[in-house]
């Protein structure tokens, strides 16, 4: 696969950054990349990110290790009948550590599963610099030819430092 065309801009400010996201989200571009050193809510805010379906998965695989923890040893013991102490065979409070470890456990597959299924299914390739692990914000536009000089003097206007077209 290889990388599409498009516009490659870094930026030192995370204001300029900013403001330039929102200024093609104006122009009506919504499938764009951003680079970032670290996290930062005013990037964030700008791209209008959502929350990420992965902790859905992890509340599914959490409730199902729960549920299944309990149902297990509630059927093991009436299953296999042993009274010891005088207790009840259906003894809830025994029976939480395990319904605890089963919920971490699933909890924790479950959203190593839904990481990875989300993950390779947006999966995309786009241009990127090494300044944008260190001290820059890069935002990659992917555009047509005609388009490119608009994108190109938006970005520009915005603040970029330096704005380059990826063929």
């Amino acid at each position: 696969m290889s990388a599409p065309l498009g516009v490659l801009a870094a930026f030192r400010h995370i204001d300029a950054a900013a403001h330039a996201i929102r200024s093609l989200k104006e122009m009506g571009y919504r499938d764009f990349t951003v680079y970032t050193p670290a996290p930062n809510h005013e990037i964030s805010d700008a791209v209008g990110h959502r929350v990420s379906p992965v902790r859905l998965w992890t509340l599914i695989g959490g409730l199902t290790g729960c549920a299944s923890g309990f149902a297990m040893t509630l059927w093991m013991s009436y299953d296999y009948p042993i009274v010891v102490g005088g207790k009840p065979l259906g003894s809830i409070p025994p029976y939480v550590v395990i319904a605890f470890e089963l919920t971490i456990l699933l909890g924790a597959l479950s959203t190593i599963a839904g990481l990875i299924f989300h993950a390779w299914r947006t999966r995309r390739r786009a241009a990127y610099d090494p300044r944008f692990t260190d001290d820059h914000i890069g935002i990659f536009v992917p555009c047509a030819a005609e388009r490119r000089s608009a994108v190109r003097q938006l970005l520009q206007g915005a603040g970029a430092v330096e704005v380059r077209v990826e063929s």
